[in-house]
């Protein structure tokens, strides 16, 4: 395997961690537009996707494997305990 064919896999398993954490703050910040209007998008985006790439990483060593659905449901729980940490929760500055 080359270097460009190993970024390529870095990439693809790290996506949807990214993309999930993305989406999920700029949801969460237009669904709670006034409650959440003094935390700003870029600390969401990166609390969530930190979170779903802890979840993600966490899920590739317990089970071995990408892709599994308990996975991705880990990645989606992480990602919304951290938008509540940050968003409503005791890490709300």
């Amino acid at each position: 395997m080359g270097p460009l064919d190993a970024l390529n896999h870095l990439v693809n398993l790290l996506l949807p961690a990214l993309a999930l954490g993305l989406l999920a703050a700029s949801l969460s910040k237009l669904l709670w537009r006034k409650a959440l209007g003094p935390v700003a998008w870029k600390r969401l985006a990166a609390w969530a996707c930190a979170a779903a790439l802890l979840a993600l990483l966490a899920g590739l060593v317990i089970t071995g494997r990408d892709g599994r659905m308990v996975t991705y449901a880990g990645m989606v729980l992480a990602s919304a305990a951290a938008l509540w940490w940050v968003g409503f929760g005791p890490g709300k500055r």
